[in-house]
């Protein structure tokens, strides 16, 4: 005799039972798998992406409110970790294509070279204080607006602008780059 969904959900918010949470990532993890292979068309991927589904209704699993079926709300998760992973990756895309195409790169002595096929982020980004690598790191590499950034860092958009000028200047001066160049 099959156990319901419902039940199981009511089982794992009730005292977290691991057991029956297990009983239902078994019941859907291969149609969540196979939708996320369909959507992404990287076996690899799928997998990395149904894994994080699961943890993410495990997180949210006080948020079901028993409307509709359990399996609809597991394959919304999915579709919305599989539509961040996208964009994830079209900043990343959009950030290593920026790189590229700057003509100012860093060389391992810390030096600007014209040479666009090395490019030291991490020792730039050393450089910064946290507030300024963070604020720098959401809008230019995740590309979010200053507006977006205050929100996630809690702070004020002027705060937020203050932080990436003054890295600005910071990695400039460190690296003795041109005001033109970066």
């Amino acid at each position: 005799m099959d156990i319901s969904d419902e039940v199981l959900v009511s089982r794992v918010l009730a005292s977290r039972d691991q057991h029956a949470f297990g009983t239902l990532v078994r019941r859907y993890q291969s149609r969540v798998r196979n939708w996320l292979q369909q959507l992404a068309r990287d076996p690899d991927l799928a997998d990395e992406l149904a894994q994080d589904t699961f943890v993410r209704v495990w997180d949210k699993l006080h948020t079901f409110t028993g409307k509709g079926k359990f399996q609809s709300w597991v394959m919304k998760i999915a579709y919305t970790i599989f539509l961040q992973s996208c964009r994830s990756k079209k900043r990343q895309r959009r950030l290593v294509t920026a790189m590229k195409d700057d003509p100012t790169v860093m060389t391992d002595e810390g030096t600007v070279t014209g040479n666009p096929g090395v490019v030291d982020l991490n020792r730039m980004l050393a450089v910064l204080s946290d507030e300024e690598r963070h604020a720098m790191v959401l809008c230019y590499a995740y590309g979010y607006s200053h507006r977006e950034a205050s929100d996630v860092m809690g702070i004020p958009v002027g705060t937020v602008k203050s932080h990436i000028r003054r890295g600005t200047i910071r990695v400039r001066d460190r690296f003795d780059i041109l005001e033109g160049a970066a």
